[in-house]
C-alpha cells in the first residue's frame, strides 16, 4: 500500500519541477473551467502499478477532478484496456497528465518485469528482491512497484541495514576484520550481511558470524557448493548479472534470495497513454 504522506511530498516536488510558474501552452489555449472527459489506456500488456499515484497527481493539481478506476495495482492489463477515466477541468488535466503518466508507466514497467522473473522461479524457494540501484528521488515508488510485481524489498537506504561490500573489506584489511569491527559496535537487534566472491571468503564469513552472505557473481557450481557448505546456517543471497535467461538456474542452486538490479536500473516503461 502506498504511504500517502510520503507519496504526496514526492509528487509535490515533481509537479513543481514540471510546472514551475504554470503551463504556458495550456493556459493560452484552454480557458479554466473547460470541462472534458479523458481516459488512460494500455498500449501493451503488463502488470499495473501506480494507479493511486496517478490519481494523486491529478488530485494535487485539481482536487475537483473526478476519477474512475477500472483496475487495481497488481492487475493484469491488456493492450486497449481503459485503465481509468477522468472528468473535470481540462486545463488542470493537461497539466497533470505527463507527470502522472511518467510515474505509472515506470512503475508498471517494473511490476511487469518483476512478475515475469517471479513466475520463472515460483517453483523454487528463492525470492526475488530489489537493490539500491534506483533513480534518485523515486526509490520509494520503484520499491513499491517491485512489491506489486511480487518481489520483496531489500534495504531502503544505507541507514536501513548493514551490508559489508568489497570496498569495505579492502579498506579494513579483510573479512575477519570487517565482521569483528562491526560486531563490536552494533546493536544486538541488527543483522550483518557481507559480500563474498569465492568459496574461501564464504567460509571465512561463516566462521566470523555473518547472518546473511551475498554470493557476488559466482558461477552456478560455486553457488551450489556455497549452499551445501552453509547448510542453512545463514541466508544466502545471489547477486550479479542475473536475468530472465539464468535466474531459474540460480534459483535451483538452493539460494534463499536473488537480487536483480536490472528490475529498477534498466526498467522498460510500460506503454500507457492519456487521451481525451
Amino acid at each position: 500500500m502506498i504511504d500517502r504522506l510520503i507519496a504526496q511530498r514526492l509528487i509535490d516536488n515533481f509537479l513543481k519541477e514540471d510546472l514551475s510558474w504554470g503551463d504556458i501552452t495550456t493556459d493560452l489555449l484552454i480557458p479554466i473551467g473547460t470541462i472534458s472527459k479523458g481516459y488512460a489506456y494500455a498500449k501493451e500488456d503488463g502488470i499495473l502499478a501506480g494507479i493511486d499515484v496517478f490519481k494523486m497527481v491529478f488530485k494535487t493539481v485539481d482536487n475537483s477532478i473526478v476519477i474512475k478506476s477500472n483496475f487495481n495495482d497488481g492487475d493484469i492489463i491488456k493492450k486497449g484496456d481503459i485503465i481509468l477515466e477522468t472528468y473535470g477541468d481540462l486545463n488542470s488535466c493537461l497539466k497533470a497528465e505527463r507527470t502522472a503518466l511518467n510515474l505509472i508507466q515506470r512503475m508498471s514497467g517494473i511490476a511487469t518485469y518483476v512478475r515475469k522473473l517471479s513466475n520463472i522461479i515460483k517453483e523454487t524457494k528463492a525470492r526475488l528482491t530489489d537493490t539500491r540501484k534506483t533513480m534518485p528521488g523515486i526509490r520509494y515508488f520503484d520499491r513499491y512497484a517491485v512489491s506489486v510485481g511480487g518481489g520483496i524489498n531489500n534495504r531502503y537506504n544505507l541507514s536501513d541495514g548493514i551490508l559489508i561490500k568489497d570496498n569495505h573489506i579492502k579498506a579494513v584489511g579483510g573479512i575477519k576484520n570487517a565482521l569483528l569491527k562491526i560486531k563490536e559496535n552494533i546493536s544486538h537487534t541488527m543483522k550483518i550481511e557481507i559480500e563474498v566472491e569465492t568459496i574461501d571468503e564464504l567460509k571465512e564469513a561463516l566462521k566470523y558470524g555473518a547472518d546473511i552472505i551475498m554470493l557476488d557473481n559466482m558461477t552456478i557450481e560455486m553457488m551450489k557448493e556455497a549452499v551445501e557448505i552453509a547448510s542453512g546456517k545463514v541466508i544466502l543471497e545471489a547477486s550479479g548479472n542475473i536475468n530472465e535467461n539464468n535466474i531459474l538456474d540460480v534459483a535451483r542452486t538452493g539460494v534463499d534470495v536473488i537480487s536483480v538490479g536490472a528490475i529498477t536500473h534498466s526498467v522498460k516503461a510500460l506503454d500507457i497513454s492519456y487521451d481525451l
